[in-house]
C-alpha cells in the first residue's frame, strides 16, 4: 500500500493510474501547499470526495490532537494546487463552517468510515476543507 512521499511520487508519475484508488477503494488527490515557514511546496496524498464541483478533504491526522501540517500551511496561504488523476489545477482552500461541515461529514465518512473514530479520539474539531477551483 502506498503512503506519504512514495504515494505522491507514484501518483504524479502515472497521473493517478497508481495511487488514485487507495485502501478500500478510497479516492485520493494530491494537494500542494506552500510551507508556512519556508514558502516551499509540500505535497500530500489525501482522501477526497467531489461535491457540487468542489473537492472535499478532511484534516484528520488520524485523530491527533494537533492539525496536520498541510492544514496549517493552507490556513496561512489558502492558494493551493490540486491533482485529481491527470487533472491539475489551482484552487483556493477554505474550512467549512459548522453547518456546512455537518452536511459534508457524512459524505466523507461514507468513503472513509474511520473519520468518525478519529473525531472521537480527540477534543480537536477536525476540519473539513473545501477546495474550490480557480481560473
Amino acid at each position: 500500500m502506498l503512503f506519504g512521499d512514495e504515494h505522491v511520487r507514484r501518483y504524479e508519475e502515472t497521473d493517478g493510474e497508481v495511487g488514485h484508488d487507495w485502501e478500500n477503494g478510497a479516492p485520493v488527490l494530491i494537494l500542494t501547499t506552500k510551507g508556512r515557514r519556508t514558502g516551499k511546496p509540500h505535497k500530500f496524498a489525501l482522501i477526497y470526495q467531489e461535491h457540487e464541483g468542489d473537492y472535499i478533504v478532511v484534516a484528520s491526522k488520524g485523530g491527533a490532537d494537533d492539525h496536520p501540517g498541510w492544514y496549517k500551511n493552507l490556513s496561512r496561504d489558502p492558494d493551493v494546487e490540486v491533482q485529481v488523476r491527470a487533472d491539475k489545477f489551482r484552487a483556493r482552500a477554505r474550512t467549512a463552517g459548522a453547518e456546512e461541515k455537518a452536511r459534508l461529514w457524512p459524505t466523507m465518512t461514507q468513503v472513509w468510515p474511520p473519520y468518525d473514530d478519529y473525531q472521537k479520539k480527540t477534543e480537536r474539531d477536525i476540519p473539513v476543507v473545501v477546495l474550490e477551483r480557480v481560473a
